[in-house]
């Protein structure tokens, strides 16, 4: 950075933006003055997307936009433009479906040449200062466009016009004239198919990249649910394996805990350092459903720990969830993670070493650039064994281990922390800190889950209802995405069900309602709102790729509302949806493994419990336990103190007419309003729920 220099990203609060508010780039952040300088210029634009933690994105910087030669090239000949895509997801998109258009693979930084009505004409990613990898220079970039511009106006027409017509072809999705007759589980059975014949046996987890692994976290929620309905042991065999792979690799964090991003290799040994609030939110959500499913505490501890990292270095002092932590320090990829065999001697000592060496693989050569990342291969019992020792002195020296290592770790100097407020992110996490609470009866998770949703709908919210997008330093900004609304209605409703408390079903409810009237279309939904900024397409997605979409969510929390408030309108949203992905859904369930949960619900029968307890009754705790612990992930549950359930009614039409039977805690399952005799028993409960056919 050299202050020498100053542009109009000085004013944003993006911590992506302002990394290049210092550039001799004349940058400008998105908006109408940069397209209103090219049209009076006749220049195209640059319009480079990224986000705070982007590794390649810093490498750009550093050997592109800090120098003055290029900058002077670049300011004379293009109107420049810097996008945060975790602010502006929509622009990202859809120039992201220029460069996919182009046959080029996507990534960050997202490097797109428009004109000045916005359309696209080139794209690429990482450009090099010199030509390497197969890549021309940027600067060789910038000539032949510049010199295209000028002299061949029709070339570019011709390529804008071809872009424009892919970005719209790819983003539209009509209303499915099926019937829901057509939605079936035949997409969840392939989908589990593909995954088991993609899974690597060796190092666990998926094979559907050359190189590189992604936390494939709703995939992993997605065969639990394959499992309960059919029994399929190798969908949960994949699940526990895959997610102890992760946990015990080095794409997590041994030290100070949380998931990195990816894993360059197929052992998840050397990550992208980066750490991304929704991975972890996923990955969460994935264990804690393997512990309902398992009932193995390894996989709630894993949880756990995941989420002790949040609390320690990802919440703000209000309680929301920060966005990310960089994979670099001092300008170098994971050198704040990585360890010597001689530091970790020199800081644990002779005894604890002798245990935590072998424990993390450590060596003296190192198994990245000379230093160790931690990586666990075997089990406490397992060393104690080798080392003949007991378990429980093996598991104490790690502990005191980690411990002391994290405080000499808090010495260096950390990655940046990209503090901004994302509301869909959190979102996520709040549902896997509610579910997590829920589960193992933790009120404190709850706590921690209710404050940062409180926060979201004090600062993220309107006087009228509208979310928006992002905070930092007090300020809330930009029009909330479908994702938005969804995500967070959907958190809600986690929250009901870990409190009981109607408001959550009420805000979940006024949420989906401003979705119902400004993201319809006449099928599924729009990913901006009707009063949004008007881009060159309006679009339309269900795919979860690393995050669910918003209508896999709008999905979900359109159920789950349907349900608690007998309300077919919400249900035939949800209906809508699957219909318009119902293609996808049958032969590319892998890309949409989020929405195949919702539809899983809703195929299982969308069963709607009603739990009616008494006070300081062991029986009600023996079901309240039940229904709050174990896995059904094709029910929803509502419950009531018996003295209370009329007036919780009100609000949460499922348990009207709802009473105690036989003077006991009495639960009715019900579908569409139409109920099964009551039950006083979880053994009872249990029994109905289980599904019809598999």
């Amino acid at each position: 950075m050299n202050e020498a220099y100053s542009n109009q990203l000085i004013y944003e609060k993006s911590p992506y933006l302002l990394q290049h508010a210092h550039n001799p780039v004349n940058w400008f952040p998105w908006g109408e003055e940069p397209f209103k300088i090219a049209k009076e210029k006749n220049l195209p634009l640059l319009v480079s997307i990224g986000y705070a933690t982007c590794h390649w994105c810093h490498v750009m910087e550093r050997e592109l936009f800090e120098d003055p030669d290029l900058a002077e090239l670049l300011n004379a000949n293009f109107v420049s433009i810097k996008i945060d895509r975790e602010e502006r997801p929509d622009i990202d998109s859809i120039y992201m479906k220029a460069i996919q258009a182009m046959e080029q693979q996507g990534g960050w930084p997202l490097n797109v040449f428009v004109t000045p009505e916005g359309i696209p004409f080139y794209s690429g990613t990482y450009f090099p200062p010199e030509k390497r990898f197969n890549l021309p220079s940027f600067t060789d970039v910038l000539i032949f466009l510049t010199k295209t511009w000028i002299n061949e106006p029709e070339k570019i027409k011709k390529q804008s016009e071809a872009l424009a017509t892919a970005i719209r072809e790819s983003s539209e999705r009509e209303a499915n004239t099926e019937t829901t007759e057509s939605l079936g589980f035949e997409g969840e059975n392939k989908a589990a198919h593909l995954y088991q014949s993609h899974y690597d046996n060796l190092n666990h987890g998926f094979r559907f990249q050359p190189q590189n692994k992604f936390p494939p976290s709703m995939g992993l929620s997605m065969l639990l649910r394959h499992y309960r309905r059919t029994g399929t042991a190798s969908s949960l065999d994949m699940t526990k394996s895959t997610l102890r792979a992760m946990k015990w690799g080095g794409i997590y964090d041994q030290i100070g805990g949380g998931l990195s991003r990816y894993s360059t290799d197929h052992r998840w040994l050397v990550p992208h350092f980066e750490k991304m609030l929704y991975d972890n939110s996923l990955f969460i959500t994935a264990l804690i459903e393997t512990f309902q499913v398992t009932e193995n505490p390894e996989f709630s501890d894993y949880a756990n720990d995941a989420l002790s990292y949040i609390d320690k270095d990802m919440t703000s002092s209000e309680g929301a969830f920060f966005s990310a932590e960089d994979a670099d320090s001092e300008g170098v990829e994971g050198k704040f993670y990585i360890w010597s065999k001689e530091e970790v001697e020199s800081i644990l000592g002779r005894q604890t070493s002798s245990i935590f060496i072998p424990f993390f693989n450590i060596t003296k050569d190192g198994n990245f650039e000379q230093k160790n990342i931690l990586n666990q291969t075997r089990t406490y019992k397992e060393l104690a064994k080798e080392l003949g020792l007991t378990e429980d002195t093996v598991i104490a020296e790690l502990s005191s281990a980690r411990k002391k290592l994290l405080q000499e770790r808090s010495k260096r100097i950390r990655p940046l922390l990209d503090d901004k407020v994302l509301t869909s992110w959190n979102g996520l996490m709040i549902s896997a800190m509610a579910k997590t609470g829920r589960v193992l009866e933790d009120a404190d998770r709850i706590a921690k889950a209710e404050k940062a949703m409180k926060f979201i709908l004090t600062n993220l919210k309107t006087p009228e209802g509208k979310l928006l997008r992002r905070f930092r330093e007090g300020e809330a900004r930009y029009n909330g995405y479908l994702f938005d609304y969804s995500s967070i209605a959907v958190a809600c409703l986690e929250l009901y069900e870990a409190t009981y408390n109607k408001d959550y079903i009420i805000e979940a409810q006024d949420l989906m309602h401003v979705v119902e009237e400004k993201f319809s279309s006449e099928g599924a939904f729009y990913e901006t709102a009707v009063d949004a900024e008007k881009l060159i397409v309006r679009q339309i997605s269900g795919y979860d790729g690393v995050e669910p979409s918003g209508n896999s969510n709008a999905a979900l929390a359109f159920l789950k509302l349907g349900a608690y408030l007998a309300n077919p309108n919400f249900i035939r949203n949800a209906e809508k949806i699957f219909l318009a992905f119902n293609e996808d859904l049958e032969e590319r369930g892998v890309n949409s493994s989020f929405m195949m949960q919702a539809l899983h619900l809703y195929l299982g029968g969308l069963n709607e419990v009603a739990v009616i307890g008494k006070k300081n009754d062991p029986s009600t705790k023996e079901m309240l336990k039940t229904i709050r612990s174990k896995f059904f992930p094709n029910a929803i549950f509502a419950f009531s103190f018996e003295d209370e359930a009329a007036r919780n009614s009100v609000d949460v039409p499922l348990l009207a007419g709802k009473k105690i039977t036989h003077d006991k805690v009495t639960a009715y399952v019900c579908r569409l309003g139409s109920c099964l005799a009551p039950v006083n028993s979880s053994e009872d409960l249990i029994n109905l729920l289980k599904y019809e056919e598999n």
